[in-house]
C-alpha cells in the first residue's frame, strides 16, 4: 500500500476511497466505475447533463491548442466579457513548488525559480492595470490580452532582450493570483526585475498578518539605517 497518510479530519469514507485510488497495485486498484458507485463519492454527486443538440463551436476547441506566444497580442487592456480563468484545487497543487512536477520534464534545473506567484484581493482590472504602469515605469513596453500581460524590453545592460508573461488567475471570488513567469533573457536578470517589480505592487499585494507585520519590522530597520 502506498506509504502516506490523510490528515485527521477526512471522514472514513473518504481515506477508504483515496487508499484504494492510491494503490500501487493495478488488480487492486478502483476502477472509475467502481468510484462512481462508491457510497462516499454518491453524497451530494450531481452527474453532469449533456445536450444531445449542443452546438460545438470549433474555433473554441482550436483555441485550446493555440499557442499564446505564437498570436498577436492585442493591446486593448481586457475584453469585459471575459473574466481571469478560475483555479482549482488541483491547479494549485501544481503550482505548489513541492509538487510541481514540471521539473522532471524540464531540463533546466532552476525552472522554477522562472516564477514567481502573489495574491491580491484587489479586482482583477485593478491589479492589471496596476502591473501595466509599474511595468512601463520601468522602462518596459507591454502587451495585454484579456488578463495576460507580456512585458518587455532589453537587460540591464542593453546587451539582451528580455521579457517576461503575467496572468491573473481568480482563486476565489474576491481572491485572484498572478502569476509571472519568465520568457525570455537571464535568470539573474529575471530574478532582479521581479523583485523589484513585486515591490511596487505593494499596494495590491495581499499578505498574512505576520507577513505585513515582518515587512512592517524591515521597512522601519531600513529607514533607522538610512
Amino acid at each position: 500500500m502506498p506509504k502516506f497518510s490523510c490528515p485527521s479530519w477526512f471522514s472514513i469514507g473518504a481515506k477508504s476511497l483515496i487508499h484504494r485510488i492510491l494503490d500501487p497495485n493495478p488488480e487492486r486498484r478502483i476502477r472509475i466505475e467502481d468510484i462512481k458507485n462508491d457510497d462516499w463519492f454518491k453524497k451530494n454527486y450531481v452527474p453532469a447533463r449533456y445536450l444531445e443538440n449542443e452546438d460545438v463551436n470549433l474555433d473554441d476547441v482550436y483555441a485550446v491548442f493555440d499557442d499564446p506566444e505564437d498570436q498577436q497580442i492585442s493591446s486593448a487592456s481586457g475584453n469585459d466579457e471575459v473574466g481571469p480563468l478560475v483555479l482549482n484545487a488541483f491547479d494549485l497543487i501544481i503550482l505548489s513548488q513541492g509538487l510541481n512536477l514540471s521539473t522532471i520534464f524540464e531540463r533546466r534545473q532552476d525552472y522554477i525559480k522562472h516564477q514567481t506567484h502573489f495574491l491580491s484581493q484587489k479586482p482583477a482590472n485593478v491589479v492589471l492595470s496596476s502591473m501595466e504602469i509599474v511595468a512601463q515605469s520601468m522602462g518596459f513596453k507591454t502587451h495585454i490580452r484579456n488578463y495576460k500581460m507580456r512585458i518587455e524590453g532589453v537587460s540591464a545592460d542593453r546587451t539582451s532582450h528580455f521579457s517576461a508573461m503575467a496572468e491573473i488567475f481568480e482563486v476565489a471570488p474576491s481572491f485572484f493570483m498572478v502569476n509571472i513567469q519568465r520568457a525570455a533573457g537571464d535568470t539573474k536578470e529575471y530574478l532582479k526585475f521581479s523583485k523589484t517589480f513585486c515591490g511596487k505592487l505593494d499596494d495590491i499585494i495581499w499578505r498574512t498578518p505576520t507577513e505585513k507585520s515582518r515587512s512592517r519590522v524591515l521597512r522601519m530597520s531600513k529607514r533607522q539605517s538610512s
